[in-house]
C-alpha cells in the first residue's frame, strides 16, 4: 500500500488531551492586571515570534524528503501542536477574564490582589498574594481566590486571626499585614 493513502500517527491524539485549568461552574475568571499583561504577552510572543519559527522550521524539514524518519519535522509538528493548543488556551482564558485593579479598594481588609503576610500557631511568617486561577504560583505564594486558605483570609483585617481547615486539621492563622500592590 502507498504510504500517501495511511493514516500519519504523529501522537495527536494524545497531545489533545493536555489538562487546562478546570473553571468552576458559575464562577468568574477574575485576574490581576499584571496577570492579564502576562498572559496577553505570552499570546503575543506565541503568535508572533515562536509558531512563525516552528512553521519555518517544519517548512524546512518537510522540504528535505522523507517524512517518517525526519526528526526535525516529527519533533517541529508536535511542537507547533503544542504551541496551537497554547494559543487557544490564551485566546479563551482572556476572553473571559474580569480584570479586577484593587488599587480602589478598602485596604485595610483582605480582598482580591491582596498579598497578606500571616503568622502560623508555630510562629512562621509567609506572604500569600490571593489572586486569579490563572495566575497560581504557589512557589512564589500565589493562590487561587478561590483557594481554602484565600477564602479563610477574604475580608479580614490586620490582627485578626483566621481558621483554616486542611486535610491535616484546623490551623489558627494570624493575619500580620496587608498590602496591595502590582505583582511581578
Amino acid at each position: 500500500m502507498s504510504k500517501a493513502f495511511t493514516k500519519e500517527q504523529d501522537g495527536a491524539e494524545e497531545d489533545e488531551l493536555a489538562p487546562e485549568v478546570v473553571q468552576p461552574q458559575g464562577v468568574k475568571n477574575y485576574i490581576t492586571p499584571g496577570g492579564y499583561a502576562r498572559m496577553q504577552a505570552e499570546l503575543k510572543q506565541l503568535l508572533d515570534v515562536e509558531r512563525p519559527q516552528t512553521v519555518s522550521v517544519v517548512h524546512w524539514a518537510a522540504s528535505n524528503g522523507d517524512r517518517s524518519e525526519n526528526g526535525d519535522y516529527i519533533y517541529g509538528k508536535k511542537r507547533l501542536r503544542e504551541i496551537d493548543r497554547r494559543i487557544r488556551f490564551l485566546i479563551k482564558r482572556l476572553e473571559i477574564a474580569e480584570v479586577v485593579d484593587s488599587s480602589g479598594q478598602e485596604q485595610d481588609r483582605v480582598f482580591f490582589g491582596a498579598t497578606v503576610s500571616v503568622r502560623d500557631c508555630a510562629g512562621r511568617v509567609s506572604s500569600i498574594s490571593i489572586v486569579g486561577m490563572d495566575e497560581v504560583d504557589p512557589a512564589r505564594g500565589r493562590v487561587s481566590w478561590i483557594s481554602p486558605i484565600a477564602r479563610a483570609l477574604l475580608k479580614a483585617r490586620e490582627g485578626d486571626r483566621v481558621t483554616l481547615r486542611t486535610p491535616s486539621g484546623v490551623e489558627e492563622l494570624e493575619v500580620e499585614e496587608i498590602r496591595y500592590e502590582a505583582l511581578p
